[in-house]
């Protein structure tokens, strides 16, 4: 199976689980996207449904772990999204339970579900999905993934194991991108940017999108720099679909928190793309006013997610940006 890379503690909470025949019945994985959430899920199912584990751990060569690993295992289902903003309906909620209580036809005796990548999750579908959660079949096991526990309600949470992956150290997603054959100049600029997210620097690498987004946040900051707030609005106001405003607003994010820290200490390590910008934000900006454009950002955002013009929300971000900054 694919190595995982970091996340030692993590994987040896599963095993342990594993070895000592109290696998959780409910799961629930949390951290930023590209951090390795979704690889974690698949090794925690293989490791439900190895025919050899080995202690605790996937053997990675049965037929289940192939399957697993290939995507097509008869008894794990991955549920299915629905709407504009890809989540989980009360259908395919109630389906997953009709389907949760017809038996296995495997080795191990046991079902898996995952639930990938839950943000908004309606709470209808939580809610409709809880008893099952609270009182599974003894076969049935729950996956679920998210950047953050809390897009679940209290009730769900209570009912899971809830564990935090992390990205891994630079060095790792160096060798990591490296052994996938990537070249090294290209390696070298994705671990500048994403540091040890190794998801969202093989992005960079792949996807010239990303790499969109990156010289995108890079022009921000010289428009704020600048004061230039016609150049902000002209950078802001390029991205109009739901999912690059997501990806713009949370590197914009990154790079006044990496600017607040900075400020307190000046070789704190960047956690955004762009530390050359977040150390010349510091030097004009207190980490107080960083912490209101945060929290200007996060308006903006749920503004975009209540349907209101994008445009609209934008340029109204430029203008709070250019006020706090002065």
């Amino acid at each position: 199976m694919k190595k995982i890379y970091g996340n030692s503690y993590l994987l040896s909470v599963l095993d342990n689980m594993i070895a000592h025949n109290k696998a959780a019945h409910s799961l629930l994985i949390y951290g930023e996207k590209g951090c390795g959430k979704k690889l974690i899920a698949n090794r925690y199912t293989a490791q439900l449904l190895c025919e050899s584990p080995v202690s605790g751990a996937p053997c990675g060569v049965c037929s289940a772990c192939r399957n697993v690993e290939a995507g097509h295992h008869p008894d794990v289902t991955y549920a299915e999204t629905s709407g504009k903003l890809g989540g989980y309906s009360v259908d395919t909620a109630r389906s997953i339970i009709a389907d949760a209580f017809v038996k296995p036809n495997n080795n191990t005796g046991r079902k898996v579900y995952q639930f990938r990548d839950c943000r908004n999750m309606d709470e209808r579908t939580q809610n409709t999905l809880l008893k099952l959660i609270e009182e599974p079949p003894d076969y049935a096991y729950f996956i679920f993934t998210a950047a953050s526990k809390y897009e679940f309600l209290p009730t769900i949470i209570s009912r899971c194991i809830c564990l935090g992956a992390a990205p891994c150290s630079e060095e790792d997603a160096g060798t990591a991108l490296t052994e996938e054959g990537f070249p090294e100049n290209e390696v070298r600029d994705a671990v500048s940017c994403f540091h040890g997210n190794i998801g969202l620097c093989r992005e960079f690498i792949t996807q010239p999108e990303l790499r969109n987004m990156v010289d995108l946040t890079k022009n921000l900051a010289d428009s704020i720099i600048r004061k230039d707030e016609y150049s902000l609005s002209r950078v802001m106001c390029s991205v109009n679909e739901r999912n690059a405003v997501r990806t713009l607003l949370s590197m914009a994010d990154l790079l006044f928190r990496d600017a607040a820290v900075i400020a307190e200490d000046s070789n704190a390590a960047a956690a955004g793309c762009f530390r050359q910008g977040a150390v010349r934000l510091a030097g004009m900006l207190t980490p107080s006013q960083s912490a209101a454009v945060h929290r200007a950002i996060e308006h903006a955002w749920r503004a975009v997610e209540s349907n209101v013009m994008i445009p609209l929300v934008l340029e109204a971000l430029c203008g709070e940006i250019m006020d706090i900054a002065g």
